[in-house]
């Protein structure tokens, strides 16, 4: 069990579940109850994303990145789609999906989440990854990015969403029919962005300003791996080599942060469930593939995962759980730990119409450009 050694008294967490796929186990697909083409029916995210919002989940995460080569299928939707997809089936979830920022066109990637903003009704965020992949950087014909250059990278693309984001100010679209003026243009504002001097990738520069009207929420929160971007994230994700270790790892980097970013911890769960124990259940997964993973590992009883996220969103402020399989460890999530941990009063309560600002407990931001806008 953790040892909190920087407790919040009085303060409660949140709970976001992952739901890539069939599951973080690579071999998950083979205990999966949908058909073999489920990843690819849009029916399969509405039913996974409706059990984790009716289960109580207060965040949602999807995952991106190549298609396991344990599955013979062709293609998948990509992390931004399913979240956009889950936007209007759902009313109370949070959805972040994971975005690349080395490989993509910032411009687009700010667009196309500011449009998640809109769907979700203000329940969007970003999880900002830095792919590390050579084979990525070929398919776009770019140089391969990797160590301090992918924080750099990181950084810059996160700089032009929240330019972009606020290039149009609050009250930017007026839609004045008697004038036949939409847009209030001195509320529109050019973010000319360029990278450093220094930029170890391929430079650039963002005019802007954006395509779409500034977001519901002002600016998306910004999820990344703790050390991506150690001065530009809203929620940093930790993770440990061990549960023992996970909440020592959490009160630390919460040191090092000194306030600011809310801390997540990250924790694989592998359940007792349809009459098997979890470490029979992991067993025969991995007898097929190995599992690998970098994220601490739960595997025991519902009553003991309880025992042990309440011990730790004492010290974090939410964590991130990646069930080995799906739709095995959900069923035992909504009906055993997550009844049980609202009993202890150790979960935030699901706000019906919140944003996920309001989740952080962030105020929405002004625009940067919004006094320059006042003095025109």
């Amino acid at each position: 069990m953790p040892t909190p050694t920087d407790s919040r008294p009085g303060l409660s967490g949140f709970l976001a579940l992952e739901l890539d796929g069939d599951g973080a186990h690579p071999a998950a697909w083979r205990s999966a109850r949908h058909a073999p083409d489920g990843l690819l029916n849009g029916a399969r995210i509405r039913s996974t994303v409706l059990a984790a919002e009716s289960a109580g989940f207060h965040v949602a995460t999807f995952a991106d990145g190549p298609v396991s080569s344990g599955r013979d299928i062709a293609g998948r939707l990509n992390a931004l789609q399913r979240a956009a997809f889950a936007g209007p089936v759902t009313s109370s979830i949070v959805l972040v999906p994971e975005v690349d920022t080395v490989y993509t066109e910032p411009f687009h990637v700010s667009t196309q989440l500011a449009s998640l903003d809109y769907v979700s009704g203000g329940r969007a965020g970003w999880l900002a990854a830095a792919s590390g992949s050579a084979e990525e950087a070929a398919a776009v014909g770019r140089s391969f990015a990797e160590g301090a250059a992918l924080a750099q990278e990181a950084a810059a693309s996160v700089e032009v969403s929240r330019r972009l984001w606020d290039s149009w100010e609050d009250g930017a679209v007026i839609r004045d029919v008697a004038t036949g003026r939409y847009l209030d243009v001195d509320k529109l504002h050019y973010v000319d962005f360029e990278t450093p001097a220094e930029f170890a990738g391929p430079g650039y520069s963002v005019k802007g300003p954006s395509i779409i009207p500034r977001p519901l929420q002002g600016q998306l929160p910004v999820i990344a791996q703790a050390g991506l971007l150690p001065s530009d994230a809203d929620v940093v994700l930790v993770s440990a080599p061990t549960p023992s270790l996970l909440a020592a790892e959490v009160a630390e980097v919460r040191r090092a942060l000194a306030g600011g970013a809310a801390v997540v911890a990250g924790l694989d769960v592998v359940l007792d469930a349809r009459g098997q124990n979890a470490s029979a259940r992991l067993a025969e997964l991995d007898a097929f593939t190995p599992w690998s993973s970098s994220r601490a590992r739960f595997v025991g009883t519902a009553a003991e995962l309880v025992d042990f996220l309440a011990e730790l969103l004492a010290v974090a402020d939410g964590v991130r759980l990646h069930p080995a399989v799906l739709d095995v460890e959900l069923e035992e999530l909504a009906q055993l730990v997550l009844p049980e941990l609202r009993r202890r009063e150790a979960l935030k309560p699901v706000a019906q119409g919140g944003t996920f600002r309001e989740l952080l407990g962030l105020q929405r931001p002004l625009s940067r450009y919004a006094s320059v806008g006042s003095e025109n």
